[in-house]
């Protein structure tokens, strides 16, 4: 069992920069593929980012790449995304997810663990 806590949501004006993290439970976190998704009210839950186990294999959504940067820290068992270039479209609430195994994937139904969410205003 994975518990996922994201944190550095806010309020922010178009242009700025966010960096979100997402610290998981487990000692073995280090062996789960993580994935950033985010929530749009009114929409379905959309892609942003993934990472494979090793930091090898990153992904993007196309609408968020050259903007933003996954990471992760194994040792801290935590996995960041840097926003920069913030559009008010980024708005949502973003959620951290998790899967066991090396493989990340873009879809949500590949994840078995999520965190809370964190809300991201970005304003014009």
């Amino acid at each position: 069992q994975v518990q996922l806590v994201e944190s550095g949501g806010g309020l922010v004006q178009a242009g700025g920069s966010l960096r979100l993290s997402c610290a998981a439970s487990a000692r073995t976190a280090s062996r789960y593929a993580m994935g950033w998704f985010r929530q749009a009210p009114g929409k379905e839950r959309q892609f942003v980012a993934a990472i494979s186990w090793s930091g090898v294999n990153i992904y993007y959504a196309e609408s968020v790449k050259g903007r933003f940067t996954i990471s992760r820290d194994n040792a801290e068992n935590t996995v960041y995304l840097q926003m920069n270039s913030l559009e008010p479209e980024d708005t949502a609430v973003y959620y951290c997810a998790a899967r066991a195994g090396y493989s990340a994937y873009r879809s949500a139904t590949a994840y078995d663990y999520w965190g809370q969410g964190t809300q991201v205003t970005v304003t014009s």
